[in-house]
């Protein structure tokens, strides 16, 4: 079992990519373009953390991600994000991060807090707006954190990502001799963790029969794997058909899979960013 490397996180690539396929695909072209105004600031965030930081140490060998957040930096930046997603955002997300920008520090601290401690552990979020906040904000936080954490012992295949214990966003099909090797990952820290090619990444079954994958001509380089048994799907992105493919923005782009799971009675094991 391994982990792929932890390294620096390339917000270029990302904008890049969401930038050629909003050119590919019309029915993506907007949900994009939302997108790339969080990936700006996302990339300019992360870039500043090691700053904002100074000389503070990023983590003790007993530390797991969850562990520590490091609200005194973080509440100046979420009061930028929530003014740019006010700005840049349809109704109601535009309203409710108005509300909840007025609301101030204390505020902040409850929802940032609040979704460090818990998010993404499960599918549901009994507050989408407020979780989409907290996501999308510390996302690039969460993936810099990661860097400095020791790589986790692997001794069996799991569901969860061994870094932070959340549920996978996706699966991802990198290059290896004439096939691809699978990894999921993780919609909290962005991580990747090998996973075995023929098995449920929600429920665990193993009968290839009960696993069937869909692929639409229009998306050659997304997946759709579903279970049988449990009703779920997890999107993969296979690299071996496209190497330039961007796993977390070619799943954006893929709104049209999502509606054909959900017709045919999957649902997702979890949601991407924007909920496509």
């Amino acid at each position: 079992m391994s982990f792929l490397a932890t390294g620096k996180v390339n917000y270029r690539a990302r904008l890049e990519r969401a930038e050629l396929l909003a050119q590919r695909y019309s029915s993506a072209q907007e949900i994009l373009g939302f997108y790339r105004h969080i990936a700006r600031f996302q990339k300019e965030f992360y870039e500043q953390l090691p700053k904002l930081r100074g000389k503070q140490a990023l983590a003790s060998a007993s530390d797991t991600l969850r562990s520590h957040l490091d609200l005194p930096i973080l509440l100046e930046p979420f009061g930028k994000f929530l003014s740019l997603i006010e700005s840049q955002s349809p109704e109601p997300l535009s309203e409710h991060c108005r509300r909840l920008k007025m609301r101030g520090e204390t505020e902040w601290t409850k929802v940032l807090t609040d979704f460090w401690n818990s998010g993404l552990l499960e599918a549901d979020a009994a507050e989408p707006l407020t979780q989409f906040a907290a996501r999308a904000f510390l996302q690039p936080y969460a993936e810099f954190r990661v860097a400095a954490l020791l790589p986790p012992g692997l001794p069996m295949t799991v569901c969860r990502c061994p870094r932070c214990n959340s549920l996978p966003l996706l699966g991802v099909l990198r290059p290896e001799g004439d096939g691809g090797k699978r990894f999921l990952q993780c919609s909290f820290c962005s991580q990747e963790w090998e996973f075995r090619r023929i098995l449920c990444a929600h429920c665990g079954e193993e009968q290839e029969q009960k696993l069937p994958v869909y692929v639409a001509e229009q998306f050659p380089q997304v997946r759709v794997e579903c279970c049988e048994t449990c009703k779920h799907f997890l999107r993969t992105i296979d690299l071996t058909k496209d190497g330039n493919a961007v796993p977390i923005v070619d799943d954006l782009a893929a709104i049209a899979l999502s509606l054909w799971a959900q017709e045919n009675g999957y649902t997702r094991i979890q949601s991407n960013l924007l909920g496509t």
